[in-house]
């Protein structure tokens, strides 16, 4: 393929979780010199496979992804981490001749290649400790209102419960005295031209459908199986970032005992549910953003294959 422009073109295909990226991904492979590079921070973990919806053998095999499996669980990886591991990919798919395709709903790793990372400050644990401290008297809903007062970006997109999330944009800010929005510096210089594509369901009652009927059916697959397996480690810990992925934080408060299976499973739907909607507040801030409907598949996959030959031919 040709290119109008002189940038390399990089192709990032986002979407909420269940809006079909994967099957769209792998076709687009079929008629485009495409490699994958999976844009999702539970697929990097060896073991979280049925939780965190990873390909099939059968789809890998019909389209290969990178970076899946690429760390154990015990091992945090980072979105600094992924944009080290995601450009030297992009340098060797474009040496092969091919072209990259980013596929993924980790909205935090796109930005981060896309418009590179400042460094942010070191944990500091007296800090921590004081906002938890806070959190245990006032709740997290009320450190979520400082947050928007302080840094409304980030709160936009952090959710009240994800304290995780929460407790490190308090920790950036009483720090440095400088909101962790403003820590996120556009730093793509000259190296590429990404072409955006956004999947976004306009009817949400659709998507809502998928997660619940997906979420049962990785039950019938051995999700808490593996979730068991992971939990007999006996090395893991739920404040792990692979732990704390949506569907293993509410299976690993079931093991413990937390919960009934019942309300596991109605937890585990409704936190999929609020990491959808966070991802399309994400995507409809998107700039440059070519946005498609999900919801036909067929019409959309032709739509896309249009605009891809227009801009890389």
């Amino acid at each position: 393929m040709m290119l109008k422009n002189k940038k390399p073109l990089v192709v990032c295909l986002m979407g909420p979780t269940a809006s079909g990226k994967t099957d769209l991904a792998i076709k687009l492979v079929q008629a485009f010199p495409f490699e994958i590079i999976s844009v999702d921070s539970a697929m990097v973990y060896r073991g979280l496979d049925i939780g965190a919806a990873k390909p099939t053998t059968e789809e890998l095999a019909l389209a290969p992804h990178h970076l899946i499996d690429i760390r154990d669980p015990l091992e945090p990886y980072s979105a600094a981490d992924f944009r080290k591991d995601a450009l030297k990919l992009i340098d060797d798919i474009l040496s092969r001749g091919k072209m990259p395709l980013f596929v993924g709903g980790t909205m935090l790793y796109f930005r981060a290649l896309q418009e590179g990372l400042s460094e942010l400050p070191e944990a500091n644990e007296k800090i921590r400790n004081e906002i938890l401290q806070q959190a245990e008297k006032e709740g997290w809903e009320k450190l979520h209102e400082a947050l928007k007062k302080v840094d409304p970006k980030s709160a936009i997109r952090i959710h009240p419960n994800d304290p995780q999330r929460l407790q490190r944009a308090l920790e950036v800010y009483y720090l440095t005295g400088k909101p962790m929005s403003g820590f996120f510096e556009n730093q793509n210089k000259s190296d590429f031209n990404f072409l955006n594509i956004g999947l976004i369901p306009e009817d949400r009652k659709w998507l809502h459908a998928r997660i619940e009927k997906r979420f049962h059916m990785m039950l019938e697959q051995g999700f808490l199986e593996e979730a068991k397996a992971l939990f007999n480690r006996g090395d893991l810990h739920e404040d792990l970032p692979a732990i704390r992925a949506v569907g293993y934080r509410q299976a690993w408060s079931y093991l413990k005992g937390e919960m009934s299976k019942e309300t596991f499973i109605e937890k585990g739907i409704v936190a999929t549910r609020q990491l959808a909607k966070r991802q399309l507040t994400w995507l409809r801030s998107w700039k440059d953003l070519h946005s498609f409907s999900s919801e036909n598949a067929e019409e959309v996959y032709n739509k896309i294959v249009c605009l891809l030959k227009v801009k890389a031919l």
